[in-house]
């Protein structure tokens, strides 16, 4: 459908948006983002087409622009005239409110077309009806065996059994959890709840909500007798009814090919906070599994055999040997990882990563002993789960008993089938390599040892997974370009080079030169000599707090430093600062906006976390100090992985990744100290970085236009 009619009535649904939003000020950078997706969108073709046309367009869009409002009007007007729908995801929850709590209902209220909008969640945010049926109804053998069985589990509930819960009551761990399934089943029976964990007054443990958690692997769907009152296939159906749908990333890219969402090709798609998108991607392709934590492999045959001859099915596979041999293998692999650590230092919590991806052969023998009975195992539960769906859809009698024996199988599956994807990565050569690594942990008591795998170029992810499939995309962030360009962004996230993609930078629309300065303090020290400089930059920090009148924000680039500077604090400095971890993140934020609007100073200390998202406008933060330019811990095994192979084809890693990355977060971090067109702020970095090295001056010209000065001795002299 190419009408340019398209165009211009999502623009009158923007001007409709506009003009209804109280003291609206006139932003030309959000119409020109506006007008930008209207003409990039109209025009996509959707559906089952020979030679499709798709567009995306990429927009940064600077603070104070109005993004939301920008997008979301011209998407919907353009989906509702093309009876299609758009999907909005987002990376925090915390935009995920303000869409659905905010700006749809403000969009709603002043479009001619009515719509409806929904929010999606994963299934494992809905209970499982039969599975706490189950436990509420037969405590016994069938609770214990729905209770992780594995050597972490067992170790979570001695230390929970010798703790006193709230208000100094001992009680034992199953008798907990006992109790928490029946009080839920109770308010689901009662109405008063619905099956959403997020609408739980309080929330469960994530080992006890696990247990009843809906599952993909232990779900038969409509063929389950709970189905007809399911809470997640109800949120399903609201999903069905809406066109506008609020995700996050790691949902969308998960429900690829899943129906979970509705298929790219055929809807909108924005991408909201998309300098995610290259994270999220390698997080959603990596793989791991527990080379020491393996008495579920004891469970698996039983429940094999068991689930067979409740079915009256014969097993083609002797599922006893071949889980036996996995466990050998697993065992094998345990040994020659625990040698390899013990090798690099004289601790057991380390990271142990393979150079080039390269296994040595000793190491892959039992891997591939792995991959091999792993999939035949794999193979057998899939036969018999297939056959459970077959006789439940055939015969409704049996269907109940089919739903409880198909959970009773899934509750194996996300286990085998980590260990079937870990050792096929393992396993893989391909170039660009995967990181390889193992980890060791002791945190549980005990040694326990996982194995890793990565792939290391987001942009081939997403390319060949997210972008071969949408058809009409905006991808938009305050945060996309780095170093004054696009260039990184499209890189990372598989966008450069294809002739569908276009670019925007849209300025924010406040007076950053009038309305804020950024200070870079020299100190004496490189910043390389870390202890030296930590001690350096504490000391000026210090006195800078000392001038603090109302609110301001510290971010530092490691928990130590952060340490460092807390335990300098002097009495009366303590009263003033609230530390990241110390308590939760809203009421700390609270007792900061309290204190402020008293008249009181404070400051909050923070990490990176902090230093994206969170907004406190006006007195609520006069001044960022940054302890440091945000490169990131160079011990990241996957960055370590990918570094090693750009020097290997003879590039840079560091001006090629690090600096761009690095340059990002510096663009976020500052973007705390402007937040309004009223705001008046300082930034002050103590990186001399940042003005003295090519890469620090790199990174400057990403920067809003503060005007930029320098401070030596305690003396200022503008740039």
């Amino acid at each position: 459908m190419n009408d340019p009619d398209l165009s211009a009535l999502a623009m009158a649904a923007f001007d409709q948006m506009v003009a209804a939003t109280p003291e609206f000020r006139a932003r030309p950078g959000q119409r020109e983002m506006a007008q930008r997706i209207a003409s990039s969108l109209h025009s996509v073709t959707l559906g089952d087409q020979d030679k499709p046309q798709s567009a995306v367009t990429v927009i940064q869009a600077g603070t104070g622009v109005g993004k939301s409002a920008a997008y979301l009007s011209t998407t919907v007007a353009l989906a509702l005239a093309r009876k299609t729908r758009v999907v909005v995801s987002t990376a925090t929850v915390a935009l995920q409110e303000q869409l659905m709590t905010k700006d749809l209902p403000a969009l709603a209220a002043v479009l001619d077309t009515p719509f409806v909008y929904a929010l999606a969640k994963g299934r494992g945010r809905y209970v499982c009806k039969l599975k706490l049926e189950r436990l509420v109804g037969h405590v016994g053998e069938d609770a214990t065996e729905l209770f992780d069985g594995d050597d972490e589990a067992s170790a979570t509930s001695q230390t929970s059994a010798t703790q006193p819960t709230r208000g100094a009551v001992w009680q034992d761990p199953l008798e907990r959890r006992v109790a928490l399934y029946d009080t839920l089943a109770s308010a689901l029976a009662a109405g008063k709840w619905d099956g959403d964990r997020d609408n739980l007054a309080e929330q469960p443990e994530a080992r006890d909500w696990s247990t009843v958690a809906a599952e993909r692997h232990t779900c038969t769907a409509r063929h389950c007798p709970r189905f007809s009152s399911c809470s997640y296939y109800q949120a399903r159906m609201q999903l069905a009814q809406a066109q506008v749908i609020v995700a996050n990333h790691d949902l969308v890219l998960a429900s690829l090919g899943m129906k979970a969402l509705p298929d790219l090709n055929n809807c909108l798609v924005v991408f909201d906070e998309g300098h995610h998108l290259p994270a999220v991607a390698l997080d959603q392709f990596s793989s791991a599994m527990d080379l020491t934590g393996l008495r579920w492999l004891d469970k698996l045959p039983k429940i094999l055999i068991d689930v067979a001859d409740n079915m009256g099915f014969v097993q083609v596979q002797d599922v006893t040997t071949l889980a036996q041999q996995l466990k050998t293998a697993l065992l094998e692999a345990g040994r020659l990882a625990l040698e390899l650590v013990r090798g690099l230092s004289a601790g057991y919590d380390t990271v142990y990563r393979f150079r080039d991806g390269i296994v040595p052969e000793a190491m892959l023998e039992p891997f591939k002993l792995i991959h091999g009975h792993a999939s035949a195992l794999s193979d057998a539960l899939e036969a018999l789960g297939a056959e459970l769906k077959a006789r439940a859809k055939e015969d409704t009698a049996q269907a109940a008993n089919c739903s409880v024996q198909y959970a009773r199988l899934g509750q194996m599956a996300p286990k085998l089938n980590s260990v079937v994807a870990t050792s096929a990565q393992w396993l893989c050569s391909d170039e660009p390599p995967l990181a390889k690594w193992l980890k060791s942990d002791t945190s549980s008591g005990l040694v326990s040892i996982s194995a890793h795998a990565c792939p290391i170029v987001p942009g081939d992810l997403l390319r060949r997974h997210l972008w071969q499939q949408v058809r009409g995309a905006v991808v938009t962030s305050a945060s996309l370009t780095t170093c004054g360009s696009f260039d990184f962004f499209l890189g990372e996230t598989g966008l450069a080079g294809l002739p569908q993609v276009s670019t925007l930078a849209v300025e924010s629309p406040f007076d950053y030169r009038s309305q804020g300065q950024l200070i870079v303090a020299d100190t004496a020290a490189d910043p390389k000599q870390v202890d030296l400089y930590t001690t350096q930059m504490v000391a000026a920090l210090l006195l800078d707090l000392r001038e603090v009148a109302h609110g301001a924000l510290v971010l530092f680039t490691s928990r130590v430093q952060m340490q460092a500077a807390v335990s300098a604090l002097d009495a009366s400095l303590l009263e003033l600062v609230l530390v990241q971890g110390q308590m939760a993140r809203g009421r700390l934020l609270g007792i900061h906006q309290a204190r402020v609007e008293s008249g009181r100073a404070s400051v909050i200390f923070g990490l990176q976390s902090f230093g994206e998202g969170l907004d406190l406008p006006g007195l609520l933060c006069e001044t960022v100090f940054i302890a440091k330019l945000p490169f990131s811990p160079p011990s990241d095994p996957v960055e370590e992985a990918r570094a090693e192979w750009l020097k290997r084809a003879g590039r840079d890693p560091f001006s090629e990744l690090v600096v761009p990355a690095t340059g990002i977060k510096l663009l976020q971090w500052t973007g705390r100290a402007i937040r309004s067109e009223t705001d008046q702020a300082r930034v002050i970095c103590y990186d001399k970085r940042l003005l003295s090295m090519a890469y620090g001056r790199r990174m400057l010209q990403g920067l809003p236009p503060y005007a930029v000065s320098r401070r030596v001795h305690g003396a200022l002299s503008a740039l």
